[in-house]
């Protein structure tokens, strides 16, 4: 299972028809200038399958996933964390927030995951990436 993603890169698991996760990687997409993540989103059958091969439930279908083959993953706002931290300039700071304590943070994200569809709005089906960022996208 695991050989089925570049070892060198770090997976991104989103939900796809989000439009605040949806503009959340586009920024990521943005930012990536070391070209570190792939994106996949919770919705295809590959997301479902690596999130079994986690033990992930859909319990977590409202969590962005940051899936380093061969090291760990992470959900939530630590997986945000972790992806913003790898972001040049004033975002090397985003990791200050790893003071606060998980539960209080994930708290916080579980409100904002709870209410974007109704804050942010939907989309009938994930996104298709245009040619250029097609590479950038697993399936």
């Amino acid at each position: 299972m695991v050989n089925k993603f570049p070892k060198q890169k770090k997976i991104i698991l989103f939900d796809g028809v989000c439009n605040l996760c949806n503009s959340s990687i586009n920024y990521v997409i943005d930012k990536d200038v070391d070209d570190e993540f792939r994106f996949l989103a919770l919705q295809s059958d590959l997301g479902k399958e690596l999130q079994n091969y986690l033990g992930i439930t859909s319990k977590t279908l409202d969590s962005i996933i940051l899936f380093i083959p061969d090291e760990a993953y992470y959900i939530k706002s630590t997986a945000a964390i972790k992806i913003m931290s790898r972001f040049s300039g004033a975002w090397k700071l985003i990791s200050i927030f790893n003071i606060i304590p998980t539960v209080i943070r994930d708290y916080i994200y579980d409100i904002v995951a709870k209410n974007r569809y109704k804050w942010y709005g939907k989309q009938q089906e994930c996104r298709i990436p245009t040619p250029e960022l097609k590479s950038k996208f697993l399936s």
